[in-house]
């Protein structure tokens, strides 16, 4: 089984943001994959399970951006 979901990330102003997103994202628990499109702030997050929106927003916060 594979769940996707896009999220909208504020604060991110350059390709550090976007690996900082993608490694604190790429760390909870089930995620397979994430995609970051800079210029939109748009994150998809591939997981092996349904994830919980607390966990993305967490790990998000870890990275110091915000989820929309």
């Amino acid at each position: 089984m594979s769940v996707t979901a896009t999220y909208t990330v504020t604060g991110m102003t350059c390709g550090h943001c976007v690996s900082s997103v993608k490694e604190e994202l790429g760390e909870v628990a089930g995620v397979t994959g994430v995609d970051v499109t800079l210029e939109t702030g748009a994150v998809t997050v591939t997981s092996d399970r349904e994830l919980d929106r607390a966990e993305v927003v967490a790990a998000v916060t870890e990275a110091g951006y915000q989820v929309a």
